[in-house]
């Protein structure tokens, strides 16, 4: 029971990681276009944050929600190829 309960644990911490991923992408991306807005206006201090930030921090960023996705993807497929597997035993 404890083993279980850990990888629940485990799955759970996980998947709040990811969202928090989520929502930090999203942010950057709103972020972005603001920046992008206020380089029309003349502004250009955002978009050189934005390009500061962008190797160290936002793409590691995009890379793990990606990765993320295809490991959730290839997850959900495995498991419903098992379970028809075991419907045809």
């Amino acid at each position: 029971m404890t083993s279980e309960n850990n990888q629940n644990n485990l799955k759970q911490i996980v998947d709040n990681l990811l969202l928090i991923n989520l929502f930090t992408v999203i942010f950057f991306a709103i972020f972005f276009i603001f920046a992008i807005i206020m380089q029309l206006n003349g502004i250009f201090i955002f978009v050189n944050f934005i390009q500061i930030v962008w190797n160290p921090l936002i793409v590691p960023l995009i890379t793990i929600l990606i990765i993320g996705a295809l490991v959730n993807g290839i997850n959900s497929w495995w498991r419903r190829k098992l379970l028809s597997q075991e419907e045809d035993i």
